[in-house]
């Protein structure tokens, strides 16, 4: 055994040059019953034992480590072997500590690219790596500066290769080589001892060692307990495959068709580096992996520590935007139940209240994944000028699971409460009331069973006008959805703002072609592409409420004055006691006259020489929440049912068609006569609303005895259109969107899906609401254009 002086026994890169002394030593190896696995190790393991072990020939000792790498598959042979039963000091050390085992540090003196600011800094957005280089024979070659073509197999411009050291980009290459230009590019396998070169507050240049995790030894567990890190790696070994001669090429080769570098980042004053295990503090290290004969790749990932802070604070958004979902839905719930009379709690009120919640959850998570979305899009985009303090979470990590889960509650959720919205819309009750009474009564006989109106002169193109018009804005809505996906993708895909959402802090809307792309953050592409859609829908909605609606055309109040002109009223029930009622009788008594007699009609409007045209005196409100008593509803639905009956069984009985004409009459009727306060025991009273109530949009008050109809100036009767959804609508499409584009990673493709789905959801809207606007108002679906 020779002891030699230790202060350099952690000096990086310390040899004896000079041939490596394989004849004429004193000594044997000791037993072992292990054979030599290779060529190489047959002419040289035993020699380098001796001269290691005896001479202290620090040469042979690395020649010996080198050997010990060479077998990266299994600790179980005869290189090992000696290595552990070598005593001399001089032997380079195989394995790092684990976690709480410190790495010895080494200082390179002071350096003029100290940084002025608290904790570690990279130098340019860089990350700087230097290794140490040996040869088989172990030799030493020196230092050298990690390039970006040092440690990647693949070939590829200077720029991509040197894309993997900028600091926080997530790096990833693989390509399929021909293992005959390995070799000619690396006859012989090189070691390394890798290093992160850093700054630290003192402006001293330091070294840390980076350690390297061999997954096979690992998962075989052969390694030493706390011993698990190897500290040298290779690329490419086309030496052990060699037989019968060193010259001769090898049988086999085995080369790195994996390396994966992991930095790991900590919120403290400077960067440092551990092994990767869950249960352990992870840091930067590398992974070598088993031979694979034609697809090699080299990436590079960043994982950082979340805190308990950022986790606390998602769980608190989701716990507090939660109870705040559960409190709406059950306000939702407790207005429908009071506006559907209904006295006890049944299975209705019960998936109700789920519809709500689904809903209100819904829109819960969005706002956590929109959050989220734009909070990694400001903090990480944003260090374009500072130090690196925050990176992307990590692939497959916990936030972007936790992400992803969330954002696919939001979708399905979302679809629920869109079935739930249209269930709601295509099963209102509407009627339209006809206030139009004949210029003059005809004379003779009427006919048997018929009705004075039936017989009238009154004509029907009034209510089919109102028939059609209603049916033409069931699907109306501020925003354009042709408009918006043609906005949106223009500015994803066009003007470049999806290479925002690249796994690195580049911000260039246009990346030259020979720039590297990094791969997609499924966070940060949810962020841009929700805020773009959000944008232009905001934009598209200020614009036609503020100046299209304004200027140009506003569908809405103009089916209010259409009404008017025609003398015809709408009522309707959105749920069994609550409603809403426009108010269209002329305050000119008819509508079934000339062209001439109605030029004369707007003009006496337009110079007010004639009453306003709302329900009460001296008011021009039209528009109205309205609020029936249970018994005013029993009688609706007692003639209204009769007629559906009618109208169903058109063709089993022949008399069907006048009986469906006189129950029309009777409603028509009932309403116009219920709206005239002519029923003593079925009135109403005119009232506004609590500003409370607005808010919380529900009644405080009980109807008691007379049904109630609130002010309405804002055309709130939209909530049975797609107008008043607006929002619920956009945030569908946003999470279609988003969803599609999540799993495909392609806009245009999500782009298309989201068109085809709006499509099928407007035909779908458009063909039930058409039906059941010809089943409850009695007009023929064949005068609905």
């Amino acid at each position: 055994m020779c002891l030699m002086p230790t202060e350099a026994e952690e000096e990086p890169g310390r040899s004896i040059p000079g041939p490596l002394i394989a004849l004429s030593l004193p000594t044997s190896p000791p037993q072992s019953n292990l054979p030599p696995t290779t060529l190489w190790e047959t002419m040289f393991l035993d020699a380098s034992f001796l001269a290691c072990n005896n001479t202290c020939n620090v040469t042979a000792c690395q020649a010996l480590t080198n050997m010990v790498i060479l077998e990266a598959f299994s600790l179980q042979n005869r290189a090992y072997d000696l290595y552990t039963k070598t005593t001399t000091q001089d032997l380079p050390r195989l394995w790092y500590g684990r976690a709480g085992m410190p790495f010895p540090r080494v200082s390179l003196g002071k350096s003029s690219k100290a940084s002025q600011s608290r904790g570690t800094r990279f130098s340019d957005g860089g990350v700087q790596f230097k290794v140490i280089k040996y040869d088989a024979r172990g030799n030493f070659l020196g230092w050298e500066d990690v390039q970006g073509g040092t440690l990647q197999l693949c070939l590829a411009s200077q720029r991509v290769l040197d894309a993997a050291f900028v600091f926080g980009t997530v790096y990833s290459q693989s390509c399929t080589l021909e293992v005959s230009d390995l070799l000619q590019r690396i006859p012989e396998p090189i070691f390394y001892e890798m290093f992160l070169e850093f700054v630290d507050e003192m402006g001293n240049a330091q070294l840390w060692p980076v350690p390297v995790e061999n997954a096979a030894i690992q998962a075989s567990g052969q390694a030493p307990l706390n011993l698990q890190d190897l500290r040298r790696f290779f690329l490419i070994d086309g030496l052990s495959g060699r037989q019968n001669n060193l010259s001769n090429p090898p049988a086999d080769v085995t080369f790195a068709a994996e390396l994966l570098l992991t930095r790991f980042k900590f919120k403290c004053t400077e960067t440092r580096l551990y092994q990767q295990e869950a249960h352990q503090p992870p840091t930067p290290e590398i992974s070598l992996f088993g031979s694979r004969p034609e697809q090699v790749s080299f990436s590079v990932s960043y994982i950082q520590d979340p805190g308990t802070v950022q986790q606390a604070t998602n769980q608190i958004a989701l716990g507090a935007l939660g109870f705040l979902s559960v409190l709406h839905a059950l306000l939702e719930t407790s207005s429908w139940v009071r506006r559907s009379r209904l006295p006890n709690i049944n299975l209705l009120v019960i998936v109700k209240f789920f519809a709500f919640f689904a809903g209100s959850l819904a829109n819960a998570f969005f706002m956590i994944t929109l959050g989220i979305g734009i909070y990694w899009l400001i903090v990480f985009k944003g260090q374009q000028f500072s130090a690196v303090e925050r990176t992307l979470p990590p692939a497959g990590g916990q936030i972007e699971a936790d992400f992803i889960t969330y954002l696919l509650c939001a979708f399905v959720l979302k679809t629920l409460d869109m079935i739930h919205l249209l269930i709601t819309q295509l099963t209102v009750s509407i009627f339209l009331m006809d206030w139009e009474k004949p210029m003059k009564k005809q004379t003779g006989k009427m006919p048997a069973g018929g009705d004075q109106r039936a017989a009238s002169s009154v004509s029907a193109w009034r209510t089919f006008l109102i028939a059609n018009e209603w049916n033409e804005i069931q699907t109306h809505r501020k925003v354009s959805t042709s408009l918006q996906l043609f906005a949106v993708l223009l500015l994803l895909e066009v003007v470049g703002l999806k290479n925002l959402a690249s796994s690195d802090l580049s911000v260039n809307l246009r990346p030259g072609p020979d720039a590297y792309q990094a791969t997609w953050s499924p966070i940060l592409r949810f962020g841009i592409a929700a805020s773009i859609w959000l944008a232009v829908g905001l934009v598209q909605i200020v614009f036609s409420i503020g100046f299209y609606e304004r200027f140009i055309e506003d569908k809405i109040h103009q089916f209010v004055d259409l009404c008017s002109l025609s003398n015809v009223s709408v009522f309707i029930l959105m749920h069994r006691c609550y409603g809403f009622y426009i108010h269209g009788r002329s305050v000119h008594g008819h509508a079934d006259v000339s062209l001439e007699t109605m030029y004369s009609y707007i003009r006496k409007e337009e110079e007010n020489r004639c009453a306003l045209r709302g329900l009460e005196a001296n008011s021009d409100i039209q528009t109205f929440e309205v609020l029936l008593t249970d018994r005013t509803r029993v009688l609706y639905d007692r003639i209204a049912q009769s007629s559906m009956e009618a109208a169903r069984g058109t063709n089993v009985r022949s008399d069907l068609h006048k009986q469906r004409l006189k129950n029309y009459y009777a409603l028509n009727h009932f309403l116009v006569t219920f709206f005239e306060h002519r029923y003593r025991d079925m009135d109403y009273i005119v009232k506004n609303k609590f500003p409370l109530e607005r808010i919380m949009d529900m009644e405080f008050q009980e109807p008691g005895d007379m049904s109630v109809l609130y002010n309405d100036e804002s055309a709130l009767f939209s909530r049975t259109l797609f107008y008043n959804h607006e929002l619920a609508l956009l945030l569908f499409e946003i999470l279609l969107f988003s969803a599609v584009d999540l799993a495909a990673q392609d806009f245009v493709l999500a782009t298309i899906v989201t068109f085809i789905a709006q499509k099928l959801v407007q035909m779908l809207r458009n063909a039930l609401g058409r039906r059941n606007l010809a089943e409850k108002t009695l007009v023929e679906k064949q005068f609905l254009i």
